[in-house]
């Protein structure tokens, strides 16, 4: 299977050494469920898009520290080409910004939230259960590192994963487009780099709580088998 990486971002210079550039987290997350997956990377920040949406077998949208309300070409750009995706019916996942960027292309709304950053990690409760949700679990724990959240939902969405703090952290649409607020590629090394990195612009105490919730379990090896499960299904 061949994935076409929609890379909207790339990892601080000063952390690439320790942890590698966004591809790397990727690669490394699916291949341990796939050793033949082949990724090719698109970088969308800097206006390279695929020619067609047929070009790869399945589709990734990663994360980015820009917003999708950011008035950057390349954004128009990649929502236009998102929402050509939709219309072919061809299977995208949607990492963070990307769960974010699908919404706002399908008719939601995105905004920062009045519940501050979610950083850490982030426990979520499954509401919905399908055949490639396997292994199967209950409950849901992923990295995250976000302000803006999807404040309202487009008409064909179905909420697969919720919390109070994130009501609509892992969403459907139809049976092509899926998305989640998480970040399954991160460490948690990585995730303890990013938020020390944050420290000037998050308020301390949320520091601390995301700090200490990074010694919970997380599940993002099963995401990574979910999201190729879904990438992969007819």
């Amino acid at each position: 299977m061949n994935i076409g990486l929609l890379l909207c971002d790339d990892v601080q210079t000063q952390f690439q050494p320790e942890h590698g550039n966004y591809p790397d987290m990727f690669q490394a997350l699916l291949e341990q469920h796939d050793p033949t997956l082949q990724i090719t990377t698109y970088r969308a920040l800097d206006g390279q898009l695929p020619e067609n949406t047929n070009d790869c077998d399945g589709w990734v949208i990663s994360g980015s520290r820009h917003s999708v309300n950011d008035p950057f070409p390349w954004i128009s750009a990649l929502e236009a080409f998102v929402k050509q995706l939709y219309i072919d019916r061809q299977k995208t996942v949607g990492i963070c910004f990307g769960h974010q960027l699908m919404a706002k292309v399908l008719g939601g709304r995105v905004a920062e939230s009045d519940k501050g950053w979610g950083i850490g990690v982030s426990v979520n409760t499954l509401t919905e259960h399908h055949d490639w949700m396997q292994p199967s679990l209950n409950s849901l724990n992923a990295l995250v590192s976000h302000k803006e959240q999807i404040e309202h939902l487009p008409e064909t969405a179905t909420i697969i994963a919720t919390s109070d703090f994130c009501p609509y952290y892992m969403v459907t649409y139809c049976d092509h487009f899926l998305s989640i607020q998480g970040h399954p590629e991160f460490t948690k090394a990585y995730m303890e780099a990013l938020i020390h990195s944050r420290e000037k612009v998050i308020p301390h105490s949320r520091i601390i709580e995301g700090m200490q919730s990074i010694k919970q379990p997380v599940d993002s090896s099963v995401i990574g088998q979910w999201l190729l499960n879904y990438l992969g299904g007819s």
